[in-house]
């Protein structure tokens, strides 16, 4: 497993604490170059951040590439991925939620990868023992046992329009994949499970994300939507997803553990699911990895 730091700068103690709970799990870890690396918002500059990432998954002793955490930056490295060398290299999971979103597109367009959005290295579920094991050790699972980790479920999720439908699954963090619109790897929810998490985002601006995700034309075909907590993002985050989202007339699943927030749950990207709001599940025909 390569970690790299393709977003902001990275905690070393949160790096190590990360690192070590892999290599306990029996995972061998390693880092990539600049992953500590420091330039203004960032985890070193583009070059280096993207020099790290391709290095990674060009290594064909690599067999996974785990962000080491958020923030602000991947979109910036997209221009600096070579997509003739990615494709040319054995197809292998990206690991990494929030800004790692536009990771996930491009490397769905351009190598037709399998992503997991999930718990980032040095991030609060594995970079810190604030939130338990219970995350660490379920995208750990999914890693070395993807057999034993395809029904998610959360028991405590709100039904917001019932039914159950089968796709793919695609999605990610909903500011990200708007801000992806107009380029390539935006892609389209055609056919397609979504999944849409977001954190820190007043009514409004969750409101203009919807509208603005809507009028591109990016939800056309969607079979059905399951949603994260939208931790803080104000008072009823459900009432506009349920306003904007509803009349697509498909099934609507809300307050899943995914993304932002102390329950995060590892989601496979890229495999078919089936969801059925009534069991409040999301369970994968397949294993995400083989």
């Amino acid at each position: 497993m390569a970690v790299v730091a393709p977003s902001g700068p990275v905690s070393p103690e949160r790096l190590a604490y990360g690192c070590a709970r892999l290599c306990a799990a029996g995972l061998d870890v390693v880092t990539g170059e600049h992953v500590l690396a420091r330039h203004g918002l960032f985890a070193g500059t583009d070059q280096e951040r993207a020099a790290d990432l391709t290095a990674a998954w060009c290594d064909e002793r690599v067999r996974a590439v785990l962000c080491a955490r958020g923030g602000y930056g991947a979109l910036r490295v997209l221009d600096h991925l070579d997509p003739e060398q990615f494709a040319a290299a054995a197809p292998k999971p990206l690991v990494g939620s929030s800004d790692a979103t536009v990771l996930h597109r491009w490397l769905a367009e351009h190598t037709g990868a399998v992503g997991l959005y999930g718990p980032m290295v040095a991030g609060t579920a594995l970079g810190t023992d604030r939130l338990g094991d219970r995350w660490a050790q379920q995208l750990i699972r999914t890693l070395m046992s993807p057999e034993e980790t395809r029904h998610l479920h959360c028991p405590d999720a709100t039904e917001l329009v019932p039914g159950q439908a089968a796709g793919p699954v695609v999605g990610g963090n909903l500011n990200l994949l708007a801000a992806l619109l107009g380029s390539p790897e935006a892609g389209s929810a055609a056919g397609c499970v979504v999944v849409l998490e977001d954190v820190n985002k007043e009514a409004h601006r969750l409101d203009r994300l919807f509208t603005q995700m809507l009028r591109s034309g990016w939800f056309d075909g969607a079979v059905a939507v399951v949603a994260g907590r939208w931790r803080n993002c104000g008072p009823d985050p459900d009432t506009i997803l349920r306003e904007r989202l509803g009349p697509l007339g498909i099934p609507i699943l809300a307050g899943f553990d995914v993304g932002h927030g102390p329950r995060q749950l590892t989601v496979p990207l890229g495999v078919p699911a089936v969801l059925d709001t009534g069991r409040r599940s999301l369970r994968y025909s397949v294993p995400a990895l083989r």
